[in-house]
């Protein structure tokens, strides 16, 4: 049978895609639950409207990422701290941290998962962060942590 899905299904495929599966699956799992419905004149044709909306929106995200990224390249975040003996801190820097000070120096807004440490940083001195901004678009940036 032919359907098409109305949300991403993990082992089909994602919202708008036309895919044949067995009677009984898409009968009795998926339109019930509202995953699918069945491939009609106008729901291919609705299928192809939510897939073209996709791609547009898609486009957009990765240039608005793009743009970030090219703000962003040279950049070197200031990160001030609390310090003890020895330059080690009170407590760690982590991605939350970085995230903050981002939105407070260039008013960029980066979820705290999307900054990838290998571990928190506990010392003072300058270390290389990745972003991941997109699924495409990574940047790096410097994280200068200083004494407050």
């Amino acid at each position: 049978m032919k359907i098409v899905l109305t949300q991403d299904v993990a082992s089909l495929g994602t919202k708008g895609s036309i895919v044949s599966v067995a009677d009984g699956y898409a009968r009795n799992y998926l339109i019930p639950r509202g995953f699918a419905i069945r491939a009609t004149k106008g729901a291919i044709k609705q299928a192809e409207d939510m897939k073209r909306a996709r791609e547009a929106a898609e486009a957009r995200a990765r240039a608005q990422a793009e743009s970030i990224r090219s703000s962003l390249e040279g950049f070197v975040l200031k990160v001030p701290a609390r310090v003890g003996k020895g330059g080690k801190l009170f407590g760690s820097v982590t991605p939350a941290d970085i995230a903050s000070a981002l939105f407070t120096e260039k008013q960029v807004e980066v979820d705290r998962k999307h900054i990838e440490l290998a571990e928190p940083i506990r010392q003072v001195g300058d270390y290389e962060v990745t972003i991941k901004l997109h699924p495409e678009v990574v940047c790096k940036i410097s994280v200068s942590v200083r004494e407050e």
